[in-house]
Parts: C-alpha cells; structure tokens; sequence
C-alpha cells in the first residue's frame, strides 16, 4: 500500500486527473483559453485522448458516422454544426438530442445514419479516437469559425430541398455549410 500510494504521489493531481475518463485537466479550460486551434492531423494526433460523457460520446459518435473521411477541418465544421444547433431555439439544447432527432421513421431524422436501418459499427479505432479529439476540444469551447454560424450542413453528392431556401456559409472537403439566414 505504501509503494502504491507513493507511486501516486509521484503522478502529480494533473497526470491524476488524466487517468479519469469523466474528468481531466483540460476539460477545465474556458473558450478564452484556445489560443491556437490548427485544422491538421499532426496537431490533432499530438493532442492527448481522454473520453467524455454522454455528450462527448454522441458528438464523437456523429462525427465518426458523418465524418471520419473528412479532412480535420472538415471534422471540426461539421461539429460546429452541431454545437451552433444546440445553442439555436430550433433544435434540442443538448448534443445528444440534436444528433438523436428525427421522426423515428427511415431516412426521416437530422443524421441518416441514425435513420437508415444500418447497424452502426465501429470499425476503424484510429478514425474514432481521432473524431473523439475533436468532440472534446469543441467541447471545451474550441472556437467556431468556419462555417459561419451553419446550422445546416450536406455532401457535395446531393441537393436536399432545403438548400436552395437556405444561404450557403462555407464549402469545406466534401460538405456544403448553411443558416436560415
């Protein structure tokens, strides 16, 4: 028990704090503190990995599902999509219910792959921590700067109805942004 606890000791309260997977040191930081976010993978992969809760698993869940294959930046605005919905009165004020909405039938939600009758499986781990990165850090008030406020977002391989009545904020990799206006 002894060597147990100095071993612990040695740690720091930061490495600590680290270890927990609902807490960290980082979790900690206020949006002011984001004083360099850079939309590459080097920067994402030296960022550290640590889980979330509820919210940071269905951020990084709809990020891993819509956005895997998108370059980080690409990663990083459909993310903003989401958290500028939570903070709209037209949609759920949290991230679970904004990726969770939809009418329950088939390919009638806000993300198909919630609706489309497909299992959703995890199959590429690297692509899942990488997405987790960037659930978290736009949880902890990374900031939102490239999609101008979207609220709407779809791939370049379709033209929903809706796009045509919405104004266009950005085309980043493979996605179109939009607000209402």
């Amino acid at each position: 028990m002894g060597m147990e606890n100095r071993a612990l000791d040695a740690l720091g309260s930061e490495r600590l704090e680290l270890l927990s997977p609902k807490t960290s040191v980082r979790a900690k930081r206020r949006p002011h503190e984001f004083t360099v976010v850079k939309y590459d993978r080097a920067w994402l992969d030296d960022q550290d990995f640590v889980a979330g809760g509820e919210e940071w698993e269905c951020l990084t869940e709809a990020l891993y599902f819509e956005a895997r294959g998108e370059s980080v930046k690409g990663q990083f605005a459909v993310a903003e999509v989401i958290l500028n919905r939570v903070k709209s009165a037209r949609f759920p004020s949290t991230v679970c219910g904004v990726v969770n909405q939809g009418t329950g039938k088939r390919y009638q939600c806000q993300f198909t792959y919630n609706c489309d009758g497909k299992a959703e499986h995890i199959s590429e781990p690297a692509a899942y921590r990488r997405v987790g990165k960037v659930a978290r850090l736009m949880l902890q008030g990374a900031p939102r700067l490239l999609t101008g406020g979207a609220t709407y977002y779809h791939t370049h391989a379709v033209r929903p109805s809706w796009s045509r009545k919405f104004s266009k904020t950005a085309s980043i990799g493979d996605h179109y942004f939009y607000s209402r206006g």
